[in-house]
């Protein structure tokens, strides 16, 4: 997100990041800030939330919630309009008095309502050096450039891409009761009613999830053995993907 200050002020970026990773990434930016006069450093004094619209919401990008002046930034998600807004406020900040109406909920309920919708976000659901692009449906979140270059593994994405063969792709799955006691373990594999390796189940929360799966399967009987018990889970197509997705 870029914050436009005054015009003596120095332009900043803020850059939101997995907090697991924090120390990791900014080395990673360090790399290639070379001779550059730039600073990178966390913003402690800051805190991040999702603004996500209510079911009788409308169309989410209609406008921007009103605000007041405690906001530091007030954007639309750019990875998906059901995702709402993201809002970054000074620590401490009132969130009811910045949007009035508003209702602060837990965490986990913005995870279940991203597991639901099909967006990935952190290390749990995009492992580094695992997670490749195109199957982690980065196209469709604004998050691969096909003009822009160049940058590590460029080549092979965009020929993925125009090619048009992708046969892996993370989907949102539910699963079936009665869940294990512990949840599923993140990992494990997804197979078909038949036995075939279908897949793998990345991460979630209770019984939402996203995982790694072969498009070929994604309609059949799907489940993950725990603990020597099959798990029934059932795997569907975003609404908000483009259209020519779904195929």
């Amino acid at each position: 997100f870029r914050l436009h200050g005054n015009s003596g002020e120095e332009p900043h970026i803020l850059l939101e990041c997995d907090s697991n990773v924090l120390e990791s990434f900014q080395k990673h930016l360090k790399l290639y800030k070379i001779r550059r006069k730039v600073d990178i450093a966390p913003c402690p004094d800051l805190s991040l939330w999702a603004v996500i619209p209510g079911e009788q919401a409308g169309d989410a990008s209609s406008s921007l919630p009103k605000c007041a002046g405690q906001a530091v930034l007030l954007t639309p998600d750019p990875r998906a309009e059901v995702m709402g807004w993201r809002l970054i406020t000074k620590k401490g900040a009132s969130v009811s008095e910045i949007i009035p109406g508003s209702e602060v909920r837990d965490v986990q309920d913005y995870h279940r309502h991203r597991y639901k919708q099909g967006i990935p976000e952190g290390v749990k659901d995009l492992p580094p050096g695992v997670a490749l692009p195109l199957e982690s449906n980065l196209a469709y979140m604004n998050g691969i450039s096909f003009t822009k270059g160049c940058y590590i593994g460029q080549e092979l994405t965009a020929r993925t891409h125009h090619m048009g063969v992708i046969r892996k792709r993370l989907l949102p799955v539910s699963f079936s009761a009665p869940l294990p006691k512990d949840g599923i373990p993140e990992g494990a594999e997804v197979f078909t009613e038949s036995g075939k390796p279908a897949g793998k189940f990345r991460a979630g929360g209770g019984d939402l999830g996203i995982a790694l799966l072969r498009l070929a399967h994604v309609n059949e009987p799907l489940s993950v053995n725990v603990g020597g018990h099959k798990v029934k889970l059932r795997a569907n197509t975003p609404e908000w993907w483009p259209k020519s997705a779904a195929k």
